[in-house]
């Protein structure tokens, strides 16, 4: 197959993805349920794809506002 070729029928193969904060390290803590890696809440993910492309972007743009996660320490004794 000659490159002239391919290059006609790559748009047949070309999909538009939804954009995504996904960095593949889900964890969901455990009080405000929210993802550690992405920032964004259960109620955000579950809906992602549904969104409209604006919807997405308006929380993509307050995703580096949020900041991370609290860290509070999971199990152990609790300190005094």
């Amino acid at each position: 197959m000659n490159n002239e070729s391919s290059e006609s029928t790559d748009h047949l193969w070309k999909r538009d993805e939804i954009e995504s904060p996904c960095i593949k390290l889900c964890t969901i803590h455990p009080v405000d349920k929210v993802c550690a890696g992405c920032y964004r809440s259960l109620n955000e993910i579950g809906r992602w794809s549904q969104m409209s492309a604006e919807e997405r972007a308006r929380i993509m743009a307050q995703l580096p506002m949020r900041g991370a996660v609290p860290k509070k320490r999971r199990g152990g004794r609790k300190t005094v």
